[in-house]
């Protein structure tokens, strides 16, 4: 059975950028029940409880109709969220820097033509979903979005960097300004663990 992860950090330690009450509740309310409904759909399907995650979203198909929805919503909402907590830190840090620059100039342009073509996506994205920085199975990187709680993983891609654009994760402190939200979440932007993961 899955399990909430703890943050590594308090729900106030991204202040000012995003707010503690925020945190809290994206943690331990929303997470926390999409972790709880996916543990309660594959109760229906023991055959899966031995899967990880990433085997479970990256072969959707393999999952019982009846429960592949659930599995799909709830275990991308479980998957998202949970590296969504670790690529974002107390203080950030700037921007990147080593490979991981040079990897980003090399399919962008430069640092900041990124930034600026990952946040025209996600001011673009239709209501709830996500933004994300992939790299493909030949290590190309691009920018694609989902939608609801759909993962990368599913298309087969590996996330680099994702940024949570549900409503649930700003509105509190950003009401219906997605841009001040997203030009803020730049500043807690956890980029060693970006390129930890490109590494990998």
């Amino acid at each position: 059975m899955f399990a909430l992860p703890n943050l590594l950090y308090a729900y106030d330690a991204l202040e000012p950028y995003i707010d503690a009450k925020t945190m809290e509740i994206h943690h331990a309310k929303h997470h926390a029940a999409y972790v709880a409904k996916l543990n309660e759909a594959l109760a229906q399907a023991p055959e899966l409880q031995n899967k990880s995650l990433e085997e479970l979203l990256s072969s959707l198909d393999s999952a019982p109709e009846a429960i592949r929805t659930a599995v799909r919503n709830h275990g991308g909402g479980h998957y998202n969220h949970s590296l969504f907590w670790t690529l974002m830190k107390p203080g950030g840090s700037d921007q990147p820097q080593g490979e991981l620059a040079a990897r980003l100039a090399k399919s962008f342009g430069d640092w900041t033509k990124f930034r600026e073509a990952f946040t025209k996506a996600t001011l673009g994205l239709f209501g709830s979903g996500w933004t994300w920085l992939v790299a493909d199975s030949s290590g190309e990187l691009s920018i694609v979005t989902t939608a609801n709680q759909d993962s990368p993983i599913s298309q087969g891609l590996k996330p680099l960097l994702g940024l949570d654009v549900w409503e649930h994760a700003y509105y509190l402190k950003y009401q219906n300004r997605r841009p001040e939200y997203v030009e803020a979440w730049w500043n807690v932007v956890n980029w060693p663990t970006v390129a930890a993961r490109l590494e990998k």
